[in-house]
């Protein structure tokens, strides 16, 4: 192999992904952007979010709401479930049960600081 070759990585829609040309479910990585939901997790950390972890009540999860996509706690609710932000400045969404939720986040970390990794399941 020459020593300029370069290595090509496929972009794969969505739709082929589901087909199965893609592992849709392992876990990947995300980057919080925003206050909302600080102080547990700041602007600029990297999440790790589980697509098939347990969302259970006090779980962090990733979750599609009307289009929009968030990083909230899930809180159980009498009349279903809340994507609850830890900011006060932002309201909580319901939700009548968990198809919203795509993922739970496992892991968090901030670049460049190998000591600030932190494990939300085991």
């Amino acid at each position: 192999m020459a020593s300029d070759a370069r290595r090509i990585v496929p972009i794969v829609p969505a739709a082929s992904a589901a087909e199965g040309d893609c592992a849709g479910a392992e876990p990947f990585a995300l980057l919080v952007l925003g206050d909302s939901m600080a102080p547990e997790f700041a602007d600029g950390d990297v999440i790790v979010v589980e697509p098939e972890g347990l969302a259970d009540d006090g779980a962090f999860v990733v979750a599609q709401v009307d289009g929009d996509w968030a990083l909230r706690q899930l809180v159980r609710a009498a009349d279903g479930w809340r994507l609850c932000a830890l900011n006060p400045a932002f309201p909580a969404a319901a939700i009548s049960d968990l198809s919203a939720v795509r993922g739970v986040v496992i892991q968090k970390s901030r670049p460049g600081r190998r000591s600030t990794v932190k494990r939300y399941i085991e």
